[in-house]
């Protein structure tokens, strides 16, 4: 795995705050410790083959056919997969996760700009000859903002022999899922996972939304048990009780509200996001010098590295209030 994949997963084991990652602050919810629990003792035993319980739990949801569903242990390894199939020329909207530059064989970019709050208006996005792989993530990594997609039925059908990747990690925040397009469309894919809304990071349960024959592909190459028992017993009782987890949400997107407000009153300038997570340009600090003193505080936080942006932007992740509030004071000093 590159550096910067790794620094986008990296500080385990750390003690202190941490702001760098994309994880939920908040842990699994209770049920889902409990199924997991239960689960312990049948170790022993495989799941049911391609976790067909899991798969037929969530395409009642995302009103698909279970055909459609992938699952897999991760929504990285099916990124992977997906562009080990389609990723010959990529198209990206910049900045993005930075995984999909590392892994496409070729890419081209559309930029999100500052200057637009990292908006865009897909109706204006204009595709390369040669792209064989559109990757749009709603919302989008670093900054959290999402996108219209009333525009993405007319690009699948003008660009027919170009694949779309929607890369819906974060889509619970927005409530703007496309999955349900997917059985109309044979060039459209879509990722979610579990390890973000939900809080199940540690528990690697990532899935795909797909036509028939790409999800038959995926599940006829792939281990057929790719989650443990614990981990899809996890998995199925966080869905059924996704009550508790709109609840939360709510609260992270407070949290995360007040702590941009607070670095706004330092100086810093923070972006829109919906999500728990947002971009703030710290200018005419170094994004650099400012995490190293943070890291000096048991804090830990991640510069975004982007030429195109400069040096003072950098990714934050809402921690709960408490911390929140301790990393807001060591700014207070920094800065």
């Amino acid at each position: 795995m590159s550096d910067s994949s790794t620094a986008e997963k990296g500080g385990a084991g750390f003690e202190g705050v941490t702001l760098l990652l994309c994880e939920n602050p908040l842990p699994p919810i209770d049920e889902a410790i409990a199924a997991a629990e239960d689960e312990l003792p049948r170790s022993n035993h495989y799941t049911e083959p391609h976790s067909e319980p899991l798969r037929d739990l969530l395409a009642d949801r995302l009103e698909v056919r279970t055909g459609n569903v992938h699952v897999n242990a991760g929504s990285e390894l099916i990124l992977r997969q997906l562009f080990d199939r389609f990723g010959q020329h990529v198209h990206l909207l910049a900045p993005t996760y930075p995984l999909f530059s590392e892994i496409a064989d070729q890419y081209t970019e559309t930029r999100l700009r500052p200057e637009a709050d990292f908006q865009f208006d897909l109706r204006d996005l204009e595709i390369p000859d040669e792209t064989t792989l559109v990757v749009v993530v709603n919302p989008n990594n670093p900054n959290g903002g999402s996108f219209d997609m009333d525009p993405l039925p007319d690009l699948l059908e003008a660009n027919p022999e170009t694949r779309f990747l929607i890369d819906e990690a974060f889509v619970d925040f927005v409530d703007e899922s496309v999955a349900h397009l997917v059985p109309e469309y044979d060039n459209l894919l879509v990722t979610q996972t579990l390890s973000k809304a939900h809080s199940l990071a540690g528990f690697r349960i990532g899935y795909a939304i797909l036509p028939e024959p790409i999800a038959d592909d995926l599940n006829a190459t792939n281990d057929a048990y790719p989650l443990a028992r614990p981990s899809q017993a996890a998995a199925i009782a966080t869905l059924e009780h996704e009550a508790k987890i709109r609840d939360r949400i709510d609260r992270l997107r407070s949290w995360t509200t007040r702590l941009a407000a607070d670095l706004e009153s330092l100086g810093v300038e923070t972006f829109p996001t919906e999500t728990y997570f947002f971009l703030a340009d710290f200018s005419p600090h170094d994004a650099t010098d400012v995490a190293a003193q943070l890291r000096e505080r048991n804090i830990l936080v991640k510069p975004f590295d982007d030429d195109r942006l400069g040096p003072g932007y950098m990714r934050v992740t809402t921690a709960r209030p408490e911390d929140n509030d301790r990393v807001v004071a060591a700014l207070e000093e920094i800065l």
